[in-house]
């Protein structure tokens, strides 16, 4: 594989596609009756909502003269960032090389393709560090050969949330107030980029994670896990853990659930990141009567509809309806106990970060928000 085999003209033209999605009232029951709560449809965008980080860290690379004119980008991806550099690549003009895995459905490899982009896939997860850690392995190899390459890193590029800067500023023009914004957790990226912002603002903002039953980014223990795009095997540097009021880790019972209620009832869906928003959305309206709640749908339904919206996918993982939680269990801590279903914690630490002396849980103090 050489550089010259990747050459790309640049398309700026299509930067003018960044952004600008639409802001949307959700009141279908999740399960149950709610007050309603706003979403963010950026499965709408060119290149989905990843596009605006992709964008923000190549232009960043070419701004630090890390990422010269026309080289490739090599990056590890579980799809849905993969879209978004595929967009970045073809506006300015660089090839992309990703790294995928064996889960990685036979639709988004198409897509992928289709886009330009040359895609590698692993075959089998690591010891440690699972599917993304093998990801990583592979990129390191690539990097190897590709010595012009720029990584992006996306899991620790600051300029990941710096792209998200647009996304706060749409959300500050089109609403008069906010009490409650609840943010997916995958990277750490959007959560991260709009908080501040939003934050000036609305100071008593209060932030809700949303993570995956297995993840480890909020200090639970890393187990197999069906849904994509959503948790990590990793602690990504870009989470700003103190920026979180409460986390919630959802089930793909509840993830699927929440898709196929919002498909029915709203006709507004997408994956397991916005079924799982959704349910979480939908349950901060609920119980805080008269906040003002929004969320972030991060894509659309077309990438899953042979897992989320299939009956015999459902039916092989046994992600009955009937089986989703219609309320989050307690946890007292991340370390409490773990989260086998929707569970929901108001003490949000770093796990990589020393204990606090001062704090009988070994966390740091945070302001209170009421919303």
């Amino acid at each position: 594989m050489t550089t010259t085999a990747l050459c790309r003209a640049a398309r700026p033209e299509l930067l003018a596609l960044l952004g600008g999605t639409p802001l949307v009232r959700v009141t279908v029951d999740l399960p149950g009756p709610h007050p309603g709560f706003w979403a963010k449809l950026e499965g709408l965008a060119a290149g989905g909502m990843k596009a605006r980080a992709a964008v923000s860290m190549l232009l960043g690379a070419r701004e630090r003269g890390e990422l010269r004119p026309g080289a490739p980008v090599v990056e590890s991806t579980s799809g849905t960032l993969g879209v978004g550099l595929a967009f970045a690549g073809q506006a300015l003009g660089h090839p992309v090389v990703l790294v995928g895995d064996s889960e990685l459905e036979p639709s988004m490899r198409q897509l992928l393709r289709a886009h330009g982009v040359r895609l590698e896939i692993v075959d089998r997860p690591a010891v440690r560090g699972g599917w993304q850690a093998a990801r990583l392995e592979r990129l390191r190899d690539l990097l190897a050969v590709l010595p012009d390459a720029y990584w992006p890193d996306q899991y620790n590029n600051p300029d990941n949330s710096a792209g998200y800067a647009s996304l706060a500023a749409e959300l500050v023009d089109r609403l008069d107030h906010l009490d409650i914004l609840v943010c997916s957790v995958g990277t750490g990226g959007h959560s991260a980029g709009v908080i501040g912002p939003l934050r000036r603002r609305w100071p008593a903002l209060r932030l809700i994670g949303v993570d995956a039953t297995g993840s480890t980014i909020f200090g639970q223990p890393a187990r197999p896990r069906l849904m994509r795009g959503l948790g990590s095997s990793i602690h990504p540097r870009n989470v700003a853990y103190d920026a979180f009021d409460e986390v919630h880790w959802v089930g793909p019972a509840e993830a699927v659930d929440s898709c196929r209620r919002l498909a029915r009832g709203s006709f507004v869906s997408g994956g397991w990141s916005t079924g799982a928003a959704a349910r979480v959305a939908a349950w901060a309206a609920r119980v805080h009567p008269g906040a003002v709640v929004a969320t972030v749908f991060p894509d659309g339904p077309h990438r899953y509809l042979g897992t989320v919206y299939d009956d015999d996918f459902a039916s092989a993982h046994r992600l009955d309806p009937a089986s989703a939680a219609a309320r989050p269990v307690e946890i007292p801590y991340p370390g409490a106990a773990e989260a086998t279903g929707w569970a929901r914690c108001t003490r949000v630490t770093d796990p990589l970060s020393p204990p606090n002396p001062l704090s009988p849980l070994g966390d740091s103090p945070r302001p209170e928000r009421t919303p």
